[in-house]
């Protein structure tokens, strides 16, 4: 059985070889076509909400890429897809890791048999995935020529990494980082991190090999060669990619373990034994007009879609206090998931511009009136119909950290936000609008997405800043365009959103943390008082102390106000009755590797 096994692979392995990656570089660019898919073939079909950027590990940061590079590449851990309270179980890795008794040491033993995609770089030959891969891979995120959005994850905690930042050459040795065999991946700290193995299952630290990162160079992102359970098929940008099941991808066996909570025990079962992942290939397109997503679902082109846009909700939902599925929907089979996201959405304010930036009185005074000049309630009801929480601080229910007894101190007061205008000077003029303390005129900027949503965020802020006096403009763009322009210090003010990498507070509270900015911390907020609070709380676990900090925390980030604070989004999931196995995880990205398709029950549908 065995050595059928291994020749059905190997021959499966030269087959995909020669049909879809013997020319990567075409395929990529969508200059090769694949062969359509056929009628009994299990094809998942889904959409990413916007344009993807370039698939490398180190560098990608938002939602759409991250998806991807879930499937591609793989890091060390990953999480137990139906264990809740979420937990880590070994990916690439034979168990878990060990830590030794100083509380900073870390061994981890990979497994054998962990494979590459090939390409013309292994020069013919099959690429194991070795424990120095790893410490490249994770050296590379300290590269200044990446500009890493995820360095943070490890600058300053690994042993010796300062020599990594003085001059960086991947060359470097550095006791934290060390391949002690083949197979064995030694990683030390330079004191205890309670959040360090999060860390080792995000894409972020995903195995990227060598020889491919040194032949492609800055292009390395448009020659996506992991280890994945997928691997790229067709690539036409930001309009649709299509992804193969790996042929090499190493024996996973999916057992769900005595974490599986009784709600789930059902996907556990038809999960139980079988081989992932179980679909041939995915189908997505890239859709981010709100509508588009939606008429497309309906119309059965795509299996499931999370986060109904709040633009959409009565096509799908009645007018129920709770998100009800209408019945015609319901008749189909179609089911509805309301589901707890760990976001927060958020309006940041760059504090090195020079008309809403700096630390002086009168700036403060003019973000704490944008602030209070924001209604919330009207935010909820009209714009999330009623399917998200008032956000209190930039922690989401269900992150570790998280107070439900905290109240923000700012709140929809628009009447207090005129007053502190008046107090700071900020002078109403003859048309209603502010200028700013010197007599000049007050224009705010804020950037905004290019869809029917933006828009609508847009009328609200406008009519919000009206009440108060203050005149807005605002500048679409594509949310990958203004992302970049962020990280430059050229945006102004930008409303966006944060997803949980890892289940911790500490992946929220990094965002606003003063070395970080330029990469994650776009609002460029660098305030010693929360930096100190921040580097004291990072190395701690989740208790009262901690979260006494975090307290501390965002009673800076209120006083000062680099963000406003908006809200925790309920996000209203549907899926087709075709759609098997599909349970959305807290912090991972996708489920791709376990749905599964009933493509008789999909072709009635679309007879129908």
């Amino acid at each position: 059985m065995a050595r059928f096994r291994l020749s059905a692979i190997a021959a499966a392995w030269t087959a995909a070889l020669t049909t879809v990656l013997a020319c990567p570089g075409a395929v990529a660019n969508g200059a090769t076509p694949l062969k359509p898919a056929g009628p009994h073939d299990k094809v998942l079909r889904t959409f990413l909400s916007t344009g993807e950027t370039a698939l490398d590990p180190a560098t990608a940061s938002d939602l759409a890429t991250l998806a991807l590079l879930e499937n591609l590449f793989d890091p060390l851990l990953r999480y137990a897809y139906l264990a809740r309270p979420v937990k880590l179980q070994p990916n690439t890795l034979r168990d878990m890791p060990k830590l030794d008794k100083d509380g900073v040491t870390y061994t981890f033993h990979l497994r054998s048999g962990v494979y590459f995609t090939p390409d013309p770089v292994f020069k013919g030959k099959r690429r194991e995935v070795t424990a120095e891969d790893y410490v490249y891979s994770f050296k590379r995120l300290y590269d200044p020529a990446l500009k890493s959005p995820w360095l943070f994850l490890f600058d300053g905690k690994l042993a010796g990494d300062a020599a990594l930042k003085q001059q960086f050459d991947i060359n470097t040795a550095i006791p934290g980082l060390q391949a002690i065999d083949r197979y064995t991946l030694r990683i030390r700290l330079n004191q205890p991190d309670p959040n360090f193995l999060f860390y080792l299952a995000v894409p972020a630290t995903s195995v990227v090999a060598r020889e491919a990162a040194q032949a492609y160079g800055a292009q390395l992102g448009n020659h996506p060669i992991g280890t994945g359970p997928f691997m790229l098929g067709e690539w036409q940008r930001s309009d649709k990619i299509t992804l193969l099941a790996n042929p090499g991808f190493r024996d996973t066996v999916f057992h769900a373990g005595p974490d599986t909570p009784p709600e789930t025990r059902g996907y556990a079962a038809k999960l139980e034994g079988k081989r992932l992942p179980l679909v041939q290939r995915i189908e997505v397109k890239v859709m981010e007009e709100y509508q588009s997503r939606v008429l497309g679902f309906l119309n059965g082109e795509f299996d499931y879609i999370e986060q109904v846009p709040e633009s959409m909700r009565e096509l799908v939902l009645t007018d129920h206090p709770t998100p009800t599925l209408k019945p015609e929907l319901a008749r189909r089979g179609i089911e509805l998931s309301p589901f707890p996201v760990l976001q927060t959405y958020y309006m940041w304010m760059n504090m090195d511009d020079p008309v809403i930036g700096g630390y002086g009185k009168d700036k403060i005074a003019l973000r704490r009136a944008i602030a209070l000049s924001y209604n919330g309630p009207e935010d909820i009801a009209l714009l999330k119909k009623g399917l998200a929480l008032p956000a209190q601080s930039p922690l989401p229910p269900n992150v570790r950290g998280y107070d439900p007894a905290y109240r923000s101190p700012v709140a929809y007061d628009p009447a207090l936000a005129r007053a502190l205008l008046d107090q700071f000077g900020y002078k109403a003029g003859k048309d209603g609008f502010r200028t700013l303390p010197n007599g000049r005129p007050l224009l705010l900027t804020m950037h905004s997405d290019a869809t029917t949503v933006g828009r609508l965020r847009d009328e609200l802020w406008r009519k919000n800043l009206q009440a108060v006096g203050l005149r807005v403009r605002f500048k679409s763009d594509k949310k990958t365009e203004i992302i970049k322009a962020s990280r430059l210090g050229k945006v102004m003010m930008y409303e966006t959103n944060w997803t949980a990498d890892f289940p911790d507070g500490d992946n929220y509270y990094q965002l606003l943390y003063g070395p970080n900015s330029g990469r994650a911390n776009y609002a460029r907020f660098n305030l010693p008082a929360y930096n100190q609070r921040y580097e004291q709380a990072r190395s701690m676990d989740d208790t009262p102390a901690r979260r006494a900090l975090y307290r501390d925390m965002n009673q800076l980030i209120h006083a000062y106000t680099p963000w406003v604070v908006l809200t925790h989004p309920i996000s209203a999931d549907l899926r087709q009755p075709w759609l098997k196995n599909y349970k959305r995880h807290p912090v991972e990205q996708t489920s791709w590797r376990y749905v599964d398709i009933d493509v008789a029950e999909r072709n009635r549908a679309a007879k129908r």
